[in-house]
């Protein structure tokens, strides 16, 4: 039976090689605004894969199974020599058009898709890393991520090195040691420290480790961490692409050799995308590009207040030439600085404790991304999971916010932070 899947695996993704291979090349010279909306679409309405051919919208394709009354054909399916899908589980209509379109708007060979985005970290590490591999990645990335390596990869016999963040040479120098993967974010989170992935990428290649680089805080439309030497990029769909805080879903992208084998992975493992979440997630990202370049001016304009407040001590934001690595941040995300900011208030917890409350135009919940602008400290958000002892080895004070830029006016934004922070 294992030799079964395994033979299997890579054939059944791989059957969709060519049609790959066909709409990257007819979404080649656009925009990222047309991928948006089209990326993915087109193809999959001239193969008449749609339940209704020709249909504007992707349909949703709940069926966890497909029927065929010719033996020889279903078995041609089964082992990838004719189009079509066997088991939900595997592959499905809808949810193949939300990887293609992400796969289209990173400019990648091919993509697969999770229940979620911490689905996607940890079935792609699993099927990537051995007992006795080593992985090397920094220290305040998202604590769920932080905590596969603190906690989960170490149980497997998987040798974890975390470095400083924002110390380049201490990456290098780890990664020159032997390692089998560098795991990147950057933008970070909650911190928003970035990590130059080209540089980094070279030393890693040089050592045969595979790139692994979580792009959800920039999203393809300000950065391409492809084009910048990564081997994999992954997102938590349920933020950013989505945008609306109403899917849950994660996915990668990548050579097609690669994607292959996290995808055997996912489809034994089992965490795939419900089809009717990956047309929630196709919906949303139909608009990513303009809600992406509002939060962009949004999220630049409050930072830039945030850093003129005297209740404020410090922010975190690479838009801004007083962040420590704005000029590679300038380099590396060219589409603009993304949605994310954090800060710290003076006076610590008890300030942060006092002021969000106050908020009136924040939602103070565990997300991030959507068209609402969504505020909360990393002990109940991004690092909820982690002991207080666990966030201060990974340089995460108690006392930070972390600011979610949404689509509202900005001047309404500033005015209810504004009526939030003490003044002086």
């Amino acid at each position: 039976m294992a030799a079964l899947f395994k033979r299997c695996s890579p054939i059944v993704a791989g059957r969709v090689r060519v049609a790959r291979n066909n709409w990257q090349r007819q979404f080649k010279h656009h925009g990222s605004g047309t991928l948006s909306v089209w990326g993915g679409e087109l193809e999959n309405n001239e193969r008449g894969e749609y339940a209704v051919k020709g249909s504007t919208q992707v349909p949703i394709v709940s069926s966890i199974s497909y029927g065929y009354d010719d033996l020889d054909t279903w078995h041609d399916v089964a082992l990838g020599n004719e189009k079509g899908h066997i088991y939900s589980r595997n592959t499905n209509p809808t949810v193949a058009a939300f990887e293609r379109k992400v796969a289209t708007l990173e400019g990648t060979a091919a993509a697969t898709s999770f229940s979620s985005g911490m689905a996607a970290i940890s079935n792609t590490l699993f099927a990537l890393l051995s007992p006795g591999s080593r992985v090397v990645s920094v220290k305040d990335c998202y604590g769920g991520t932080a905590l596969m390596f603190l906690e989960f990869l170490p149980r497997f016999g998987i040798d974890v090195t975390l470095c400083d963040t924002g110390d380049a040479d201490a990456i290098e120098a780890a990664v020159a040691k032997g390692c089998d993967m560098l795991y990147l974010e950057t933008p970070t989170n909650p911190a928003l420290t970035i990590v130059d992935i080209a540089r980094l990428s070279a030393a890693a290649h040089a050592q045969g480790a595979t790139v692994v680089c979580d792009n959800t805080f920039a999203t393809p439309i300000n950065q391409h961490p492809i084009t910048l030497g990564a081997d994999v990029v992954l997102h938590s769909a349920s933020k950013f692409l989505g945008g609306h805080a109403d899917a849950m879903g994660g996915v990668i992208c990548g050579a097609q050799n690669t994607i292959d084998k996290i995808y055997h992975f996912r489809e034994i493992n089992g965490a795939c995308l419900d089809p009717h979440a990956a047309y929630m997630l196709l919906r949303g990202m139909k608009t990513l590009q303009l809600r992406v370049q509002r939060q962009n001016d949004n999220a630049l304009t409050v930072a830039e207040y945030l850093h003129r407040h005297t209740a404020v001590e410090k922010v975190y934001y690479p838009g801004l030439p007083s962040h420590t690595s704005h000029d590679i941040a300038v380099a590396q995300m060219p589409g603009g600085f993304g949605g994310m900011l954090s800060f710290t208030l003076k006076g610590g917890w008890d300030a942060v404790r006092t002021t969000l409350p106050q908020l009136q135009l924040a939602h103070r919940a565990a997300n991030l991304g959507p068209v609402e602008t969504v505020v909360g400290p990393p002990r109940t958000t991004s690092h909820v999971e982690c002991t207080p002892e666990e966030r201060s080895r990974l340089g995460i004070a108690e006392g930070l916010v972390r600011y979610s830029a949404g689509i509202e006016d900005v001047d309404d934004l500033l005015e209810d932070l504004d009526r939030a922070l003490p003044q002086a």
